[in-house]
């Protein structure tokens, strides 16, 4: 499955670049890509994990960067 969402207060392009790089580690995740200029994050995950996937890709997101929020 291949979602797009929309990222708020994304401050620097470092924490983006941590952020893509925390993602793609995950369990299940296929291809992730953050872009700092557009706030825009696109992840492909297997159809079976893909509700884990966001739940844990959102925790590692703000773990990184608190106030930056991922629209579901």
């Amino acid at each position: 499955m291949k979602k797009v969402f929309k990222v708020v207060d994304l401050d620097c392009a470092h924490c983006a670049q941590k952020m893509e790089d925390g993602i793609r580690k995950l369990d299940g995740v296929q291809k992730v890509t953050l872009s700092f200029l557009t706030q825009k994050l696109t992840l492909e995950a297997d159809d079976a994990q893909f509700d884990t996937v966001v739940k844990e890709m959102v925790k590692l997101c703000k773990k990184i960067e608190p106030d930056c929020e991922i629209i579901l």
